[in-house]
């Protein structure tokens, strides 16, 4: 049984955390924006002109963080990169139910034209969905989707949910919860989920990184087995022994974290073309 309040504490604990960790990297410039739609964005620029652009997608099971809770994650990505970052404030459910995030991710993303779309957890669902939505309309495409520890599955009905969804810090109770939160409709939940899509071909190539430990995992390693059967090249790593939200701090804590974090890194500066 949830607790009623559990959105305020969802919503609470990521601001409490972010005052709990150290700021990250200076950079040359953090510019907060406004795009289309009104979308509020913020931009980290480590410096240099004609860098690649990779916009972000936050994670926080489409209900709760922002710009601030993954302020960090964009400067450590952009200063370990060697890119400029375009963070998404993008719209949070139960007051926006889908398809409101989606539809922000898309003009972002259409916008802004980036060279690799990112995201964590409910991030890397709509890098993903984002991803689909613009092959299917004919839009600009990113060169790569990296997705982290990714929601691909509303229906929630892969074997890690059982396995991985209790003591491991998401349990499948608070996943259901938010699943009902973005889609209130259950029915409605596989049509809208990346890993349900009847068709994968056409989509930008992957960096799909799971954790051991983590609810979604299998969910995450389905959809990379589904694109690369699509003929879209991906790059999956399972990291052993972490758990769901790794990217989120757990480098200043564990050294295991710490070196998946720069894995992560590596992968993207690679896949992305900086030399």
């Amino acid at each position: 049984m949830l607790p009623p309040d559990l959105l305020n504490q969802l919503r609470d604990g990521a601001r409490e955390r972010r005052l709990s960790r150290p700021r990250g990297p200076e950079l040359a410039s953090v510019e907060d924006l406004t795009g289309p739609g009104g979308v509020p964005l913020r931009r980290y620029r480590p410096g240099g002109p004609g860098l690649p652009l990779v916009v972000f997608l936050h994670g926080g099971g489409f209900v709760f963080c922002d710009l601030e809770t993954h302020d960090r994650t964009c400067r450590r990505i952009a200063e370990a990169c060697d890119v400029d970052v375009l963070a998404v404030d993008y719209r949070l459910a139960p007051e926006h139910p889908h398809p409101a995030a989606l539809d922000d991710a898309v003009a972002v993303l259409a916008w802004a034209r980036p060279d690799a779309v990112a995201g964590d957890s409910a991030g890397g669902f709509l890098a993903a969905a984002a991803c689909l939505a613009l092959r299917d309309t004919g839009g600009p495409l990113p060169s790569l989707q990296a997705l982290i520890c990714p929601n691909t599955d509303l229906t929630l009905s892969r074997p890690s949910i059982i396995e991985k969804g209790t003591g491991y810090g998401l349990d499948a109770s608070v996943l259901a919860f938010f699943a009902a939160s973005y889609v209130p409709d259950p029915a409605a939940r596989a049509a809208v989920s990346p890993l349900h899509a009847p068709d994968l071909a056409g989509l930008p190539p992957a960096l799909i990184v799971t954790a051991e430990h983590d609810a979604l995992r299998d969910e995450g390693e389905a959809y990379a087995e589904r694109l690369a059967a699509a003929g879209v090249p991906v790059r999956l790593r399972r990291e052993a022994g972490l758990p769901h939200g790794f990217i989120q701090g757990m480098d200043l804590t564990d050294e295991f974290a710490a070196a998946a974090h720069t894995r992560f890194f590596t992968d993207l500066r690679e896949l992305v073309g900086v030399s």
